[in-house]
């Protein structure tokens, strides 16, 4: 099994608002302060001042019936009700269907937002700060007004160190936040960027009341178990530990009526099933004891999910294309370690695993090779850098490797004819001596006599038949590998602490890449624990081309900033890059539901969620 650093936990609740002029975000530095109902960050707003509902609802849905689906196996079980602290594990849809943000996507426009909790949003002329005045019918579930106090500590607390480090680093571009009035908040910024009202729309918003105890606020990393206080369409409600947990609709939800929220979140009830593992969550669904899953596993689509309850159409099952960016998925190298700092050997160890033997052997030819960070998109760097990604790389020649500027971007190694695994295993070879590793008696040794050995770090014992024929590769070329599963509580405590040599990881693709690569990719954070750079990356050529991505005022801009930010990566082999879907492998339980007309192409789950009803 694979870790998913989920950015869901950004946008699940909010997929952000913003304004409204159509060229705003190239004329962010010299037009007049404005404010509208939305913000585009490359000025291409869909929905007018006033509209009545996103095109993929159904405005007149009825609300209603129950909804149930599987939690994700590193969720089944969950100790905490606040999911912004490092410790514990939130159940799981807590963020979507509790919390809610100032801002609120869509699912037409990937880098556009509409008024949620803000009504309006106001831009500085200068770029350097954005203002948002709240909506005043927004209530907690307590009954009190969203105000601006409440917004401001919600910001202050999640940028504090009792929040998980991710929440800082993500709003590390906000220098001052100053309440205007009671609904009126302004953030202002370090530098002009055109994505930043966007970012700070993704801020979550919760009560002051959350934690008080007595008139006296516990420290945020001390509320555990306190139910959140928060506006979203749902409230917690039945919680069975280790087995379910259930979300109630408000009935008296604030924003019923809403344009951004119109013929969403339909169901009454929405529960969470728990399960150990795949295979018990499997056979829990054709029981009945859930409504909806999606398949992440090419055998189990291929060989379970048929027979009499499929045919009848009892459970109906659906391969969905989407228009994401592929997930970046692979097995990652920690390089805080020495014997993986070396470029050549992490190159070398990519070049053992056979990726066609076993989409062939084990995938049913289902998957294709990931190849990029941004695999399926328009931010894979392809070939030789061209003229626009060279005026970004070149001021950063002394901090690259001279392959970067003079070089193809490095593709995966294939074993298909004329290429074999032996001549891979030749390469891999030649480049582990060159990096000063020689195979002696059959063992890989350093010049200091040390072995070679790798742990693959694992949750779940699902990755075993894909990391078996790797171990067997890798035991060519001299290296001693096993494959270690441990219960899940101890591998989040590894991984959190770094203590882990090579596991498996999924990083959520983006239709427009920004601020989240701080997260994953930045030195600030290599030695943060708990952060999400969990390779350890730490170059100042790769930090350099994350701020020309923040800095990015147009489309084509923005897609020459990540090419050369996908070049850099790829030239350094942090990865042995996995494989990725074209589609999503969806089944639901048949006759039950009614499916808009229009399919979301992006998240499977959060659009049964948001947009399905019963029957």
């Amino acid at each position: 099994m694979h870790l998913t650093v989920s950015w869901g936990r950004w946008t699940g609740w909010a997929r952000v608002l913003a304004a409204a002029t159509a060229a705003v975000a190239a004329a962010m530095c010299a037009s007049p302060s404005w404010a509208a109902h939305a913000y585009a960050q490359f000025g291409d707003i869909k929905y007018p001042a006033g509209f009545d509902h996103f095109d993929y609802v159904n405005p007149k849905a009825p609300k209603g019936g129950n909804f149930s689906l599987v939690a994700p196996t590193q969720a089944s079980s969950f100790d905490k009700y606040n999911p912004f602290t490092l410790k514990g594990t939130a159940p799981p849809g807590l963020e979507t269907l509790v919390f809610e943000t100032l801002l609120e996507g869509n699912f037409d426009e990937p880098a556009t937002a509409y008024g949620l909790l803000a009504e309006d949003v106001s831009v500085a002329p200068d770029g350097m700060s954005v203002t948002f005045r709240l909506h005043p019918k927004a209530r907690f579930h307590n009954g009190d007004p969203v105000l601006a106090a409440d917004v401001k500590h919600s910001f202050e607390v999640l940028t504090s160190k009792q929040a998980a480090p991710q929440y800082p680093a993500f709003f590390s571009a906000v220098s001052k936040v100053t309440v205007l009035g009671e609904r009126s908040i302004r953030f202002d910024f370090r530098q002009p960027d055109a994505e930043l009202p966007l970012q700070v729309g993704k801020l979550p918003v919760f009560s002051r009341q959350w934690g008080m105890v007595s008139g006296k606020a516990k420290p945020f990393d001390q509320i555990v178990t306190e139910h959140p206080i928060a506006s979203g369409p749902y409230r917690i409600g039945k919680v069975t530990p280790g087995r379910d947990i259930t979300y109630e609709r408000d009935r008296a939800y604030w924003g019923a009526d809403l344009n951004v929220r119109r013929g969403q979140f339909n169901f009454d009830r929405i529960t969470y099933r728990m399960y150990l593992d795949n295979v018990t969550a499997f056979e829990g669904f054709k029981a009945g004891e859930f409504d909806f899953i999606e398949s992440y596993i090419s055998k189990d689509w291929v060989r379970q999910y048929r027979g009499r309850k499929f045919d009848s159409g009892e459970l109906i099952k659906a391969t969905l294309p989407h228009r994401n960016s592929a997930n970046f998925q692979g097995f990652i190298f920690n390089t805080r370690l020495n014997k993986f700092q070396d470029a050549r050997v992490r190159r070398a160890i990519g070049l053992a695993m056979d990726f066609e033997w076993m989409n062939r052997q084990l995938f049913y030819g289902i998957y294709k090779r990931v190849g990029s960070y941004f695999t399926n998109s328009e931010y894979e760097a392809k070939g030789l850098p061209d003229a626009a990604e060279l005026a970004l790389l070149t001021p950063l020649r002394d901090k690259l490797a001279p392959a970067v500027l003079t070089q193809p971007v490095p593709v995966p190694p294939t074993t298909t004819p004329p290429g074999s695994l032996r001549d891979n295993l030749r390469l891999a070879r030649d480049l582990l001596q060159q990096a000063g590793w020689t195979l002696k008696d059959g063992q890989l040794r350093n010049a200091h006599g040390e072995r070679m050995t790798i742990e693959f770090l694992d949750n779940s014992p699902s990755m075993g038949r894909v990391v078996t024929p790797l171990l067997r590769n890798l035991e060519k070329l001299g290296i001693a590998a096993n494959y270690r599963v441990v219960d899940y509580a101890v591998y989040e405590k590894r991984v959190k602490r770094y203590e882990f040599e090579m596991m498996s990881l999924a990083l959520p693709g983006r239709l427009v890449p920004g601020s989240e690569l701080r997260q994953f990719y930045h030195s600030s954070l290599a030695q943060v624990e708990g952060a999400d750079n969990l390779n350890g990356v730490s170059d100042p050529a790769v930090d350099a081309l994350i701020e020309k991505v923040s800095a990015a005022k147009t489309r084509p801009e923005l897609v020459t900033a990540v090419r050369a930010l996908d070049r850099v990566l790829r030239h350094s082999h942090y990865a042995v890059p996995h494989w990725y879907s074209g589609t999503f492998r969806v089944a639901y339980r048949g006759g039950r539901f009614v499916l808009p007309e229009t399919p979301s192409f992006y998240r499977p789950e959060q659009w049964a969620l948001r947009c399905w009803w019963s029957r």
